[in-house]
């Protein structure tokens, strides 16, 4: 059997593949390394991660993408076809139908450049999907229903909430905030409070392992290495949850407050459903501790976290990409 149909969760930080049938097949880094010289693409995904501050002049490790959308084209366009290829294997009869998840805050031209890619990517077709919308078939919610639902997915560029009934959406929101802000706040608070200077590979360790929304009664430390402000010289030093916490106070309530601003914008009816149900939160950066209880806390609307969250976004591209006719009317523009 040929599969001619891939669901694409094309994030800022990661990208995740879904066959159907088959599930997730790739979760690699959106990360492509380049040769300067020749303009040469030398590795992508989870290769050139390892590359990522560790590169001689000669070589740049890039992410093409940034808050959810396409910076750098040509790389992206690589990046695709690389992906596509190690999914369907070497040899095929057919290309592939591919849908793309996007942030709903896109634009026209922005949207049309993902479409583009994918196609010289080796696509047959290209369908975009709304990312909050592919987040809550993926999260299982019944968005076919006559019945509000609120999904709240943070990426690592942007974050993303929306209320969704009928198969529409009826409210929502997007800031150009997510996981990557967070690692870029972290780092600045630990230069500035401890003269230490982190990479981006560390900051992100840190707020994986001892990262919260809200502050911990019992603290997580964690020991971590840079490079001395004042000196120049290779440090070690102890940071806590606390200082995490700190760090990332200003892009949470950036989050908390588009949320708010959805359910301001929804129509009561709406919103007495979302109170009963709850908001469901979707994203690799909803996995960060106590985010939900920091929305309960800030909203008044009980939220929780969906099952398997980092992959709701490409599980969800899948389902709808294995359901098109259903979908098609409501939320897929195709080319």
């Amino acid at each position: 059997m040929f599969a001619k149909r891939i669901g694409i969760d094309l994030g800022t930080t990661y990208t995740l593949v879904h066959l159907p049938k088959r599930g997730i097949v790739i979760n690699e880094p959106s990360v492509v390394a380049i040769s300067l010289i020749d303009r040469k693409i030398l590795a992508v995904g989870n290769e050139a991660k390892e590359m990522v501050g560790r590169t001689p002049e000669t070589i740049v490790a890039i992410k093409p993408l940034k808050d959810g959308v396409i910076a750098d084209y040509r790389t992206t366009e690589a990046m695709l076809r690389y992906f596509v290829n190690k999914a369907l294997g070497g040899v095929r009869l057919f290309r592939p139908e591919v849908m793309i998840a996007v942030p709903a805050g896109i634009t026209s031209t922005e949207r049309r450049a993902v479409t583009d890619a994918t196609i010289a990517a080796g696509a047959k077709a290209a369908y975009i999907i709304k990312e909050p919308v592919a987040a809550a078939i993926g999260a299982d919610i019944p968005i076919g229903s006559a019945s509000g639902h609120m999904i709240i997915d943070i990426g690592g560029g942007t974050a993303e909430m929306a209320v969704i009934s009928l198969g529409g959406i009826v409210a929502i929101n997007s800031v150009r905030v997510g996981g990557n802000k967070f690692d870029a706040a972290i780092a600045n608070y630990v230069r500035k409070k401890y003269n230490l200077a982190i990479g981006e590979r560390t900051s992100e360790e840190i707020k994986i392992n001892i990262g919260s929304a809200l502050y911990l009664e019992n603290k997580l430390t964690m020991e971590i290495k840079g490079r001395d402000i004042v000196s120049g010289l290779p440090r070690m030093l102890t940071v806590t949850s606390d200082d995490v916490t700190d760090a990332i106070q200003t892009e949470l309530e950036a989050i908390v407050a588009s949320a708010k601003q959805v359910l301001q914008n929804t129509p009561p009816e709406l919103a007495a459903d979302i109170m009963d149900k709850g908001m469901v939160l979707a994203g690799g950066s909803s996995l960060l501790r106590n985010i939900d209880q920091l929305f309960a806390r800030t909203t008044g609307v009980p939220a929780y976290v969906a099952d398997e969250a980092l992959f709701c976004v490409a599980k969800g591209t899948g389902i709808a990409l294995e359901n098109l006719s259903s979908y098609k009317r409501s939320i897929l523009a195709t080319n």
